[in-house]
């Protein structure tokens, strides 16, 4: 009989295996489940070395998937100064007056998680409001979703913005009436000015747009890199986490985490896309193509390629199918043509490549499902699980064409308005009451059948997936025209499992809990089932194996 190395026992063990959803103890040898069962059927699976884990009575679950995240970038992140949670000028100014004296040297102050409705009035721009907190130092502060920032105004002044400057469709300095800039930028080409006159050298955004670094990385920068690396891989593995979804990366990024990977330092199991931005060629989905061949470790994976077809409602570069609410005429522009779309669909899935686009606004999304009807049409039908991130609205013509050209929707359950950090408006004001039944729609697509992974776009929102888990269970209607949207305990823990397990083709060996699968699993630090759902989000992982090994122990 095979002993086992590790038994996990006296546990509330939720499989996500439908055969047998339930068990009590579970028995790991080498990197493999071998046995699920009563504390009684696995205690004789137990050894002299054998070690003993008495979960006391506590939820034991499948390792956690982090369906979209952006790791170096989140943990790079953490060195910032956070706003999650400042609503005054008062509170940013003592923030941001401690964190500029402990940052003597840095040229540009970064502010993370800015609340939308921090920087707004009446009566002065945004820069001016920044001006009136801190003046005589660059300011930048990004909103939680990245996709905006406000700048002060020696910020704009010495990045050579504050009387504009023409940007990419899309991507927008904003303008006042008296022909200055306001302090509000949109999207990654109005922000990057700002962002260059930092002296961290730009490490903090590695790989996030899939640029190589220009210049060779000393070994000095590879090992800081690393470090950085590490340090995520140790936060996501805390809160119970085995998998992660990258969504950015490049061949640098892919070479860091072999190299942790060599070193038995690569304590997450993790995947890199290929970014194909619209300055590149299709040609370069070679690159693409050699990644996949390249990196197809146990630990370690490429093989998706990430685009962006729009960006985000709160700055009104979201692409709807029909006019913003607040800005009559306007309905967002996509960065992507469809012919250019579907061309770059088209040759990837030619690849065997999957696809991973992000699609905020319902024309987006429509223009992604038919650029994978397109690559259907042109390829034929296969399991290609290309996924749509996001989905924040969808138009209920699209609905039954996920299931149909079997899509996966990644959906962020911490992004919904009101549902745990992200404030109501801008973005509801923007959209719509009429399209509010249409917005996050997680239940009309489970009822359709569409495969659904669930994440948090970490940094753009707190990782912790039990917050999200909460999120997803305690979402409010916000009229009665609205569906109901929320999810019972364990749909929830299922779109942080399985759900993530499935949209990485790893749905045979792992998000499961059952003999001949791989050893991924977390024991929380209480039993989720006798929780009020309020405070579930305040739970944590207690124990986290990655392959049988032991990633985290609080």
């Amino acid at each position: 009989m095979t002993q086992a190395d590790i038994i996990i026992e006296n546990a509330r063990i939720l499989t996500m295996d439908p055969a047998h959803p339930r068990a009590e103890a579970i028995a790991i040898s080498g990197k493999t489940i071998l046995a699920l069962g009563s504390n009684t059927d696995i205690a004789a699976l137990a050894g002299p070395r054998t070690r003993r884990v008495d979960a006391c009575g506590r939820t034991v679950l499948p390792g956690l998937v982090e369906g979209h995240m952006h790791l170096f970038g989140g943990a790079f992140g953490l060195r910032y100064l956070q706003l999650g949670g400042v609503k005054t000028l008062d509170a940013l100014r003592s923030k941001l007056h401690r964190y500029a004296a402990e940052n003597p040297n840095a040229t540009l102050l970064i502010c993370k998680a800015t609340d939308y409705s921090l920087l707004v009035s009446t009566e002065a721009y945004p820069r001016q409001m920044l001006d009136e907190v801190l003046s005589e130092r660059p300011v930048l502060c990004f909103a939680s979703d990245h996709h905006t920032a406000w700048a002060n105004t020696i910020a704009l002044q010495r990045a050579g913005l504050l009387h504009g400057r023409e940007m990419p469709e899309g991507h927008e300095v904003m303008m006042g009436p008296d022909g200055t800039a306001t302090g509000e930028l949109r999207e990654l080409s109005a922000i990057d000015p700002v962002m260059a006159l930092r002296n961290s050298g730009g490490r903090e955004v590695l790989g996030m747009f899939g640029i190589e670094p220009e210049v060779a990385p000393t070994d000095a920068q590879r090992e800081d890199d690393m470090r950085v690396m590490k340090e995520g891989l140790a936060y996501c593995a805390s809160f119970g986490f085995t998998s992660l979804h990258n969504m950015d990366g490049n061949r640098y990024q892919l070479d860091l985490l072999h190299t942790l990977e060599e070193r038995g330092e690569l304590i997450c199991r993790i995947q890199v896309p290929f970014h194909l931005t619209p300055e590149k060629s299709l040609s370069t989905l070679e690159d693409a193509s050699w990644m996949h061949e390249n990196y197809q470790s146990e630990l370690l994976r490429s093989g998706r390629v990430k685009m962006f077809m729009d960006g985000v409602v709160d700055s009104g570069t979201a692409v709807l199918v029909d006019e913003y609410s607040d800005a009559p005429g306007w309905r967002g522009g996509p960065l992507h043509s469809a012919e250019r779309f579907s061309a770059a669909v088209t040759e990837a899935d030619r690849r065997g490549l999957q696809m991973s686009v992000h699609a905020i606004g319902d024309g987006a999304v429509r223009r992604v499902l038919d650029g994978y009807e397109a690559a259907r049409d042109a390829n034929g039908a296969r399991d290609s699980r290309h996924r749509i991130e996001h989905i924040e609205l969808l138009h209920p013509d699209d609905l039954h064409r996920f299931k149909e050209l079997g899509v996966v929707a990644s959906m962020q359950p911490p992004h919904v308005p009101g549902a745990m950090d992200f404030p109501f408006d801008p973005w509801r004001a923007k959209v719509g009451e009429a399209r509010w039944p249409h917005a996050f729609p997680v239940r009309a697509l489970a009822n359709a059948g569409v495969p659904i992974v669930f994440a948090s776009d970490w940094p753009v929102s707190d990782i912790n997936p039990m917050r999200g888990v909460m999120a997803a269970m305690t979402r409010q209607r916000w009229t009665e025209a609205c569906p109901d949207n929320r999810l019972s305990l364990e749909e929830a823990l299922y779109g942080y499992t399985a759900g993530g397990a499935y949209a990485a083709f790893d749905e045979t060996r792992l998000g499961r809990l059952k003999p001949g699968m791989q050893a991924d699993i977390v024991v929380m630090d209480h039993d989720l089932e006798a929780l009020e759902v309020n405070e579930i989000g305040k739970t944590r992982a207690a124990l986290t194996l990655c392959a049988g090994a032991i990633t985290w122990e609080a």
